[in-house]
């Protein structure tokens, strides 16, 4: 993984577009893996939106036996609780900022800017969203978890303490179980953000509810 500026896919829904949704890819996919939603969610009568879709660095993940794919950071072990690979979450954590920053230079303020995710993606739109020093539109976040949940509270920034957070996950989701999810959901609510939890009967994957109830909440948010 390296500092360098990440590849994109980007998917203007109309031209000159005023707001940005950088969404990340899960464990192993790249920035392809959600560009077919983009048409699902239904998003007539928005601002013009430029979906910025990165594809992660290549990595060896040592749960996988050391297999190079496509990944945020490594996973260490079946227990992600009590083994995160830090310095990983970290250095991704910089290059979606770079990324923030490039959507800023090219004319769409933090304010206007949604980050959204699946698992790990997930977990790095929160890493990244939480600690933000400004304030973004929203955090769509999906089948993930509050990374580095310990340090969370010394480390978050007030800029988007009321930044609303969409959270959903799957009840029969085998990959990240839904406890964790819940769990992450109730730091987040002593923490004081106003949370949209949603679950579904799916495992880890997205489902058509899910996308409908994305699209209420995009329009809603894409409200300013």
């Amino acid at each position: 993984m390296t500092s360098s500026l990440l590849d994109t896919i980007e998917l203007e829904s109309a031209p000159n577009p005023t707001v940005a949704v950088i969404w990340m890819h899960g464990l192993g996919a790249d920035g392809n893996d959600f560009v077919p939603i983009v048409k699902e969610l239904n998003l007539h009568g928005c601002p013009a939106i430029r979906f910025v879709f990165p594809h992660a660095a290549t990595m060896p993940v040592t749960i996988n036996g050391g297999y190079v794919m496509r990944a945020w950071y490594d996973i260490l072990g079946t227990d992600i609780a009590k083994r995160e690979d830090e310095a990983g979450l970290r250095l991704s954590q910089r290059s979606i900022e770079q990324l923030i920053e490039r959507e800023k230079e090219r004319g769409i303020p933090a304010n206007r800017i949604i980050l959204a995710g699946f698992s790990q993606g997930c977990a790095m739109a929160l890493q990244v969203g939480l600690r933000y020093p400004e304030k973004l539109a929203g955090l769509l976040c999906l089948s993930g978890y509050v990374p580095l949940r310990d340090v969370l509270t010394n480390e978050r920034h007030s800029a988007n303490h009321h930044t609303p957070i969409f959270l959903a996950h799957g009840r029969a989701d085998p990959v990240i179980p839904l406890l964790r999810a819940e769990q992450s959901r109730d730091l987040l609510l002593e923490l004081g953000y106003s949370i949209e939890w949603h679950e579904y009967m799916m495992q880890h994957s997205v489902c058509e509810e899910e996308i409908g109830d994305m699209s209420t909440w995009l329009q809603k948010v894409l409200k300013f």
